[in-house]
C-alpha cells in the first residue's frame, strides 16, 4: 500500500467512516482534495502546514499507520506513531551485536559494498547512453574502492572510503545533466541547485521508507552499524537506505533529462532556501516516486518477485536475521 501525500497548504485531514478526507483551507464547504479507506494507507506523509483533527490522529494511531511531517521542502520535522513492537528477544540481540567491534565492522561493510555496487551499476548503464571520460574515471575509482572495502579494519577508515567513493560517484553522475541545471556537485545544507533539491527531497522520502521497514520487522532503527548512533538520528533505517540511495538519483536523472521536470518548476529563494521547488514539480516528482517503489524485483535471497517497497522490508528481515543467527554482513540486492 502507497503512503499518502498532501502537500496543499493549510489542508485538513478528518477521518469518516474510516476514510481519510482531506479537506482544502479554502471554500465553504471546503472542496476535497482525497478521499481514500484508511486500509489502503501505509502511511501519512505532510508537507508544510497542514492540520490533522483528533479524531483522525486516534484512527491513525490505532491503525498503527505513522504519520511523517515534512517541511514545504521536504525537510524532516518528525513522526506520529504508536507503541513500540513487541519484540524484545530481537531488540536484545540487536543491542548485544552493537558491543562486538568485528561483527558490527562486517555489517558495515556489506552496507558500503552494496552502496557502491549500485552505484556503479547506475553509471554504467548511462554511460552506455552517453560515454563522458570523467564517467569512465568515476567508475575505475568506485572499482578500486570495492576492492578496498574488506581490508578497512576500522569503522573510521570504512566511513572514510564510503565518503571518497561517494564524492568520486558524484563527480561522474553529474555529467549525465545538461549544464543548464547547475549541478556541480552533491550539496545538502542548503540545496544550492535544482538537482541537489530533487535528491534531498528523494532521500528523504526513501529514508522514511527503509526507517518503517527497519521498524516492521522489529529492529530498533535508531541503533546501527555503519552509522553513528546520535539521538534522534534512525541509524540503521538509514544503513538500511544506503544500497538504496541510487534509486533516487536514477529517478531524478530520468525526470530532468526526460522533461518530467524542468528549470522552469523552480524559483528563487531566501538564505535558508536558495532554490524553490513548486508545487506542480513537487507532485511529478511524488507521482514518479511512488511509481518507482511499485516497480517489481526478484529477491535475490527470497527468490520471490516483489516490488521495491517490498524489498526493502525483505532486506530488513536479513538484517534481522544477521543479528539472531549470523553471520555478519550484509547481501545487496544486485541492481543491474
Amino acid at each position: 500500500m502507497p503512503p499518502l501525500y498532501v502537500a496543499h497548504q493549510g489542508a485538513r485531514l478528518r477521518i469518516q467512516n474510516r476514510r481519510l478526507t482531506v479537506e482544502a483551507a479554502e471554500g465553504d464547504p471546503p472542496p476535497i482534495l482525497a478521499n481514500v479507506p484508511l486500509g489502503q494507507v501505509s502511511q501519512v506523509v505532510l508537507f508544510g502546514n497542514i492540520g490533522l483533527t483528533t479524531p483522525a490522529i486516534h484512527a491513525l494511531l490505532s491503525e498503527g499507520i505513522e504519520v511523517v511531517f515534512l517541511t514545504q521542502d521536504g525537510d524532516y520535522r518528525g513522526r506520529l506513531s504508536g507503541e513500540l513492537t513487541p519484540h524484545v528477544p530481537l531488540r536484545r540481540a540487536q543491542y548485544r551485536r552493537l558491543e562486538e567491534p568485528a561483527f558490527v565492522l562486517d555489517m558495515a561493510r556489506g552496507f558500503v559494498r552494496a552502496k557502491l555496487e549500485h552505484q556503479r551499476a547506475l553509471l554504467q548503464r548511462h554511460q552506455r547512453e552517453a560515454p563522458h571520460p570523467a564517467v569512465t574515471a568515476a567508475l575505475a575509482g568506485l572499482e578500486q574502492f570495492l576492492r578496498q572495502v574488506n581490508h578497512k579494519t576500522t569503522l573510521a577508515s570504512l566511513r572514510g572510503l564510503e565518503g571518497a567513493a561517494t564524492a568520486a560517484y558524484f563527480s561522474g553522475y553529474r555529467r549525465f545533466f545538461d549544464p543548464v541545471w547547475r549541478f556541480e556537485a552533491r550539496q545538502r545544507r542548503p540545496p544550492p541547485d535544482p538537482v541537489n533539491v530533487l535528491l534531498s527531497l528523494g532521500y528523504t522520502l526513501l529514508a522514511e521508507l527503509t526507517t518503517s521497514a527497519v521498524r516492521t520487522v522489529g529492529l530498533d532503527p535508531y541503533a546501527g552499524f555503519l552509522h553513528e548512533v546520535v539521538y534522534h538520528r534512525p541509524a540503521l533505517g538509514l544503513d538500511l537506505m544506503e544500497e538504496f540511495r541510487p534509486v533516487v538519483d536514477g529517478l531524478v536523472l530520468w525526470a530532468c533529462r526526460g522533461g518530467q521536470i524542468t528549470p522552469d518548476d523552480f524559483s528563487p529563494g531566501d538564505a535558508e532556501r536558495p532554490v524553490v521547488l513548486g508545487e506542480r514539480g513537487r507532485r511529478v516528482f511524488l507521482h514518479a516516486f511512488e511509481e518507482r517503489m511499485e516497480r517489481r524485483f526478484t529477491h535475490p535471497l527470497s527468490g520471490q518477485t516483489l516490488t521495491l517497497r517490498q524489498c526493502l522490508i525483505e532486506q530488513a528481515r536479513q538484517i534481522a536475521h544477521r543479528i539472531t543467527e549470523g553471520p555478519a554482513g550484509y547481501q545487496g540486492m544486485g541492481f543491474r
